[in-house]
């Protein structure tokens, strides 16, 4: 978890200059020139079932695919901090809490990585993305509250009906009598299947509303 803090260190040590181009800005990871242009967000999609809402901050194409990548997979060691992807990323997804169409959360979750997947990463990085909404939010992040119990294969290479199937059962969550709304984060989505996998697991402990927060939207093409 090491490269998680250096990160977060970083953040506060770098002066506030555009992540793109070096130019200074006025706190904002990327400067007005270097960011997304409003046609290029989300807009809101349809939530799947299981899901109260769906909101994702951009749409993983052209350069906000760049930057996602950055962020998600990051090179070893010392040669993958990078802050700036970090910085971009949080803008984003704090950004994108405001389009969510539900009240402050009583919890904010990330998608949690098997266990074996999280020693190989390093980190998770909807965990980071979590932390920034719950702080943006005012509200807490539970990084225990859901656990992935099977360590599932990739998505990446699956057709939409085995996505469903490969997380099927992947997920086991914790009661808590003073939680009824959840937002879950994540980074990237695609079919929407881990996120209803684990918004079951929740649901049957007695969470009534989840709302799916996602840094980024990756069409499904087949």
């Amino acid at each position: 978890m090491w490269k998680t803090l250096a990160t977060g260190l970083l953040d506060l040590l770098l002066p506030p200059v555009c992540a793109s181009c070096g130019l200074d800005t006025d706190g904002t990871a990327l400067c007005a020139r270097c960011d997304l242009h409003p046609s290029t967000l989300l807009p809101d999609a349809p939530p799947p079932a299981r899901l109260a809402s769906w909101t994702s901050a951009v749409s993983y194409e052209d350069t906000a695919r760049d930057w996602v990548q950055r962020f998600k997979y990051p090179k070893p060691g010392l040669a993958g901090l990078d802050p700036a992807a970090s910085a971009v990323a949080r803008d984003w997804i704090r950004r994108a809490t405001g389009r969510v169409p539900a009240l402050t959360p009583d919890a904010v979750l990330p998608i949690p990585l098997h266990p074996r997947r999280l020693r190989e990463r390093g980190f998770n990085p909807s965990a980071l993305l979590a932390g920034h909404v719950a702080r943006a939010l005012g509200t807490r992040v539970e990084l225990h509250r859901l656990r992935r119990v099977r360590d599932t294969p990739t998505q990446t290479n699956l057709s939409r009906g085995a996505r469903w199937r490969n997380v099927q059962d992947a997920f086991e969550a914790h009661a808590d009598a003073n939680t009824s709304e959840v937002w879950l984060v994540d980074d990237v989505v695609t079919t929407g299947a881990t996120l209803c996998a684990a918004a079951r697991a929740l649901r049957k402990k007695g969470v009534r509303r989840v709302h799916a927060l996602t840094l980024a939207w990756r069409p499904w093409l087949g």
